[in-house]
Formats: C-alpha cells, sequence, structure tokens
C-alpha cells in the first residue's frame, strides 16, 4: 500500500507541476524515479521509447508503464489517474477564473515568460535522456542520421522510427 501512496504522491507532484506538456514532463518523471530508487536509468529509457510509441500523451503513457512497471496493474491505474488529477482539477478551476478575468494582459504576461521554462525543461530531457540512451559510436551515427531525416527530408517520423528499430534489430542482433 505504500508503493502505491509514493505512485500517487509522486505522479500527482508530476502532474501538477509539469506545465508544458508530456515532454516538459519527463525530466520531473526521471528525477521523481531516480529520488524514490524505483527504476533504473536505462529502463527508464526505454520506457519513455515505449511512451512515444504508443498513442496518447506521453506523459499519461509514461506514468502508466511506469506505474505497471513498480506495482502491477493497481499501480498504472494509480499513477494514470495521479497525472491526469491536477490537470482536470486545474482546467476547472481555470475555467471559473477566465471567465471573471478583466486584464487579459496580465494572463498573456504570465503564460509568455512561462515559455521558456518549458522549452528549457525539454532541452533538458533530450540531453539528459540522450546521455543514457546513446552509448556507443553507432548510437551518435542514428542520431545524427535520424537529425538529418527529419531537418532535410519529408520522410514522415514514423518512416524513421521504424527504420531506427529495423537498424538496431540488425546492428545488435550480429
Amino acid at each position: 500500500m505504500d508503493i502505491l501512496w509514493g505512485l500517487f504522491l509522486s505522479f500527482f507532484k508530476i502532474g501538477l507541476f509539469g506545465y508544458g506538456g508530456g515532454y516538459a514532463m519527463i525530466s520531473l518523471i526521471q528525477n521523481e524515479l531516480m529520488r524514490n530508487g524505483w527504476i533504473s536509468k536505462d529502463k527508464f529509457v526505454d520506457i519513455i521509447a515505449i511512451a512515444q510509441m504508443t498513442p496518447g500523451p506521453i506523459a499519461v503513457n509514461s506514468a502508466t508503464f511506469i506505474g505497471y512497471e513498480i506495482a502491477s496493474f493497481p499501480g498504472a491505474l494509480i499513477a494514470t489517474i495521479a497525472v491526469i488529477l491536477p490537470s482536470f482539477i486545474l482546467v476547472n478551476i481555470l475555467a471559473i477564473y477566465m471567465k471573471s478575468v478583466t486584464n487579459p494582459l496580465l494572463t498573456n504576461s504570465i503564460l509568455h515568460y512561462l515559455r521558456p521554462v518549458i522549452i528549457a525543461l525539454i532541452i533538458n530531457a533530450a540531453f539528459t535522456i540522450s546521455l543514457d540512451a546513446i552509448s556507443d559510436y553507432f548510437g551518435i551515427f542514428i542520431l545524427g542520421f535520424s537529425l538529418f531525416l527529419i531537418w532535410k527530408t519529408k520522410i514522415h517520423p514514423i518512416i524513421i522510427i521504424t527504420l531506427s528499430g529495423f537498424i538496431g534489430l540488425v546492428f545488435y542482433s550480429f
């Protein structure tokens, strides 16, 4: 029961302070998991990769996979509810507040200066995960090749993901 309560509190905190969406939450999730010692860095990177490939928001998918990894089905359910609950509560409060706003300039100013923080969180998550995920020169090559395909061609990202998975399968099978 303590582990379920811990999962709930951790993912509620992540959902509450994870302004900016799922990618901004990745570093919060990683810090929380490492602080509690629930999952290794390698397992975390694998879960994030799976969460990105499955349909749905990455924060919800991550919470579900991590909760399941830690405490089976009850853990998945608790972590998923906990990460969604703060948004549900805050959106309802904001909806009431936005109806009564007389100075939208104040609201726009707050949102304007939250954007750089969100970008910093996303860059931090990308950097942290890349340090853990890229463990050899071939991984660096795949990263560079993928960035080239994304920036310079019109190849769909699903094709790039599938191609990278296939290359990894072939490369690590031998």
